[in-house]
């Protein structure tokens, strides 16, 4: 039953952001994304139970694999920021220490300096997950 309540609030939403493309792609990526979150910005959320030494670990692994060059790789105020490129992109990411065992990954891919390209980031987060071994879909 709650199930079919939150279908029908997301058409309900979807059906108010008529002539809103955009806005309605977003509100459909976020309820079908499957624990990681998006905003209109293009910033793309997730948060780990992992601590932040193994969660920047898992992201070098995976920026590495998918053949994005680290360019920025250091302790923050909050835990770790890490930079990178690939063709056209600009990759910023930040992981934050939420508890000793839990961090938050926040990844921000920029495309020709002005656009924001969140399947890319969306992509990093999941690549980061497989890396740890652990599935996006059971995040939620």
């Amino acid at each position: 039953m709650q199930r079919h309540v939150r279908i029908f609030a997301l058409i309900a939403i979807m059906g108010a952001l008529q002539g809103c493309a955009a806005a309605a792609l977003t509100a459909g990526s976020i309820a079908g994304s499957a624990g990681i979150s998006h905003t209109l910005s293009g910033i793309v959320y997730k948060t780990f139970s992992v601590p932040a030494k193994d969660l920047r670990v898992a992201t070098l692994k995976s920026l590495n694999r998918m053949q994005i060059k680290v360019t920025k790789d250091e302790v923050a105020e909050f835990g770790w920021k890490i930079e990178g490129a690939a063709y056209e992109r600009q990759i910023a990411i930040g992981l934050e220490r939420i508890t000793p065992s839990t961090t938050r990954m926040r990844v921000v891919t920029s495309e020709a300096s002005i656009f924001k390209d969140a399947a890319t980031s969306t992509e990093i987060i999941e690549q980061t997950a497989n890396s740890l071994g652990t599935s996006v879909a059971r995040a939620r």
